[in-house]
């Protein structure tokens, strides 16, 4: 083993935490007690499990812990014997876990989303066979129906449903539903539901059963791009008029990790596989994305959520919701609708960056459709050592190239704080020179076509809002949450001096800040945090693999990790004076007339304070219980 590496073991299997900068993998997060590893989300550049000695990996408190040191956990109940379950991928590695048993408990109806059962535990429709089909799907299209006509159809669906919502079905009645979701025609950005909090605040947010509601459309086919599935639980949040068309998964799993999606894929002859392909070490499938097309138009999804129960449940995500793309008339040539940001052809190029074959039928979805109303920018990156032209479409360079061609000036802007908000930590280099405060913060800072860089003269405060270790155990999930913020004590312990730029996590003004983040948002503010120069909401985590890092003296852009997100830029919403006014209070205010710009936490961002320490996910945490009466002791 190379140095700089240890080799951690438990009677859970073993799992490698490295110091190499070269690393960008995802951890393993708990859902039960401290023990209960499971899929978590990252970009931490350091930890990286042993692919083969996936099948030693299982779930439940270790039997030697259990004897010696159960003391230490005041509260924790019952020891976990594992957990059933089809085997779902952890983040941080590419290994298999095992889902909670709690993900299998069903919810109260105030969760749910709308048009939909009210149980996770329906009884599921499975066609038999083991085959996954791998054949092009075929699309009719049909006229489409009025508001009117969805909604009366929407009534019977209800009425047949038994669905009982209270938020749904109240005074406002089906049309206020309908318009809530009209409001992703303003920007589209929405935070999802999260269990415990007051329903008010939960009051404009969604669940993916939201998404996938009928109220949005009559859906043919979808294609469904993460890092981590459970496929049985999406398809159950798949209303069950949908659960048997055509379903793409597009992900990043390799050898075992791999067998094991085929696997749970085999009951559903609907589903087939398309793998991405990282070529470069480290790299992972990160992007978040769903493509969905209706017998009314087609829709893009751009979100931060993995596709596993947990990260719907408890946690602060991020989604942006397209408008509905009509389908363009006959005769049009392909490339038609396209919108002012370009967006239609950036989504074919990241679409095509695959370089597969089973993508194909979705690029051509993309062009028989009308993507014109689209007011934000694509930010994508995918694997690759990307030279000339093609470094200024990928990674932090794109964002670069965007914000260089804003037209609106703003006086002093160069001198607006910078703010990055992430769930995950890499490897980013000696001193805050070698990464953070040169190439990507250059990027971040960029004004426009006519004004330089002026950092080095008035320079722009970079401010990186990252969970404190109180803000994890006091959080609705407690320790076990913090497996989803895999900063690991070798990458902490090489970039101390990373603490002087950090913030903690707040949210009071939107009634979240016990819902860990899992969302990852940059933005530039004035320096009142009254109003935001851009926004970018996307997978990528605080990483040179996720941003890129320039090779060969700046010749080349390597990037190891597919990424997504889209920035809000005012001008391309009509707003005349280059800046978004930060929407205060609730979020989003759906019944203000005014547009603020729903930031999800709250500014400006409180600095860590002396006794603040940033959450580091693979050291113990015995000085006090978290809110469900447990210590973190990973093995």
């Amino acid at each position: 083993m190379s140095d700089g590496v240890s080799r951690i073991q438990s009677q859970h299997g073993k799992w490698t935490v490295s110091s190499s900068d070269e690393e960008d993998t995802e951890p393993v997060r708990g859902s039960q007690v401290w023990t209960h590893w499971r899929d978590g989300v990252s970009d931490s550049d350091e930890t990286v499990i042993d692919e083969g000695e996936l099948e030693a990996l299982h779930f439940g408190l270790p039997e030697a812990f259990a004897e010696t040191d159960k003391k230490l956990l005041p509260s924790a109940g019952p020891v976990p014997q594992g957990s059933s379950g089809n085997p779902i991928k952890t983040e941080a590695t590419g290994l298999l876990g095992r889902p909670s048993p709690t993900s299998k408990q069903s919810r109260p109806s105030s969760e749910l989303g709308w048009g939909v059962s009210s149980s996770d535990e329906e009884t599921e429709t499975k066609v038999e066979g083991w085959q996954v089909k791998e054949e092009r799907v075929k699309e009719e299209y049909s006229v489409p129906r009025s508001k009117k006509q969805r909604l009366t159809e929407l009534d019977h669906h209800y009425s047949v449903e038994k669905v009982q919502e209270p938020e749904v079905r109240a005074a406002e009645g089906m049309l206020d539903k309908w318009d809530v979701l009209a409001k992703a025609q303003t920007f589209g950005f929405y935070l999802t539901k999260v269990s415990g909090i007051p329903a008010e605040n939960n009051a404009c947010a969604l669940h993916i059963k939201d998404i996938l509601s009928p109220i949005n459309g009559t859906i043919t086919a979808s294609a469904q791009f993460n890092y981590c599935f459970d496929i049985p639980w999406l398809m159950k949040q798949y209303p069950v008029e949908f659960r048997t068309k055509p379903l793409l998964i597009v992900h990043g799993e390799q050898r075992q990790a791999k067998i094991q999606l085929h696997e749970d894929a085999h009951p559903y002859p609907n589903v087939r596989l398309c793998q991405a392909k990282l070529e470069i070490a480290y790299g992972t499938h990160h992007t978040k994305m769903m493509l969905i097309l209706y017998e009314e138009g087609f829709r893009v999804v751009i979100h931060t959520s993995n596709l596993i129960h947990d990260d719907w449940h408890q946690k602060t995500q991020g989604i942006w919701l397209s408008p509905l793309y009509p389908r363009l008339p006959e005769g049009i040539p392909e490339m038609a609708g396209e919108s002012a940001t370009s967006f239609k052809r950036d989504l074919i190029d990241y679409l095509a960056s695959y370089r597969s074959v089973g993508l194909n039928e979705w690029i051509d979805h993309v062009k028989l459709h009308d993507l014109s109303s689209t007011s934000v920018y694509l930010i994508g990156s995918t694997p690759g050592r990307h030279q000339g032209n093609e470094k200024q479409k990928w990674g932090h360079f794109k964002l670069r190239k965007v914000l260089s061609g804003c037209t609106s000036s703003v006086a002093s802007r160069e001198s607006w704080p910078l703010i990055g908000q992430f769930s995950s930590i890499g490897s980013l280099g000696a001193d805050e020179t070698k990464w953070l405060c040169s190439e990507f913060k250059e990027s971040l800072s960029t004004l426009g076509p006519d004004q330089r860089d002026l950092c080095s003269v008035k320079p722009a405060r970079l401010h990186l809002v990252y969970p404190t270790v109180e803000n994890v155990r006091t959080s609705l999930e407690g320790y076990p949450g913090g497996g989803s913020l895999p900063y690991a004590i070798d990458t902490a312990q090489k970039q101390p001096w990373l603490t002087s730029f950090l913030s903690k996590w707040s949210a009071e003004l939107t009634g979240r800040s016990r819902a860990l983040p899992h969302i990852k948002t940059y933005m530039r503010a004035s320096p009142d945090f009254r109003e935001l120069a851009w926004f970018l909401v996307t997978s990528a985590n605080l990483s040179k693999a996720a941003w890129g890092t320039l090779e060969k003296n700046g010749f080349q852009l390597m990037i190891r990790s597919y990424e997504l997100g889209v920035l809000y830029l005012p001008e391309a919403f009509g707003i005349g004076t280059g800046r978004f006014l930060v929407q205060r209070g609730q979020l989003p205010d759906c019944k203000t007339p005014e547009k603020p710009f729903p930031v999800p936490y709250d500014l400006p961002p409180q600095h860590y304070g002396s006794r603040d320490r940033p959450w580091i996910w693979n050291i113990p945490y015995l000085h006090a219980p978290d809110t469900h009466g447990n210590v973190w002791a990973p093995s």
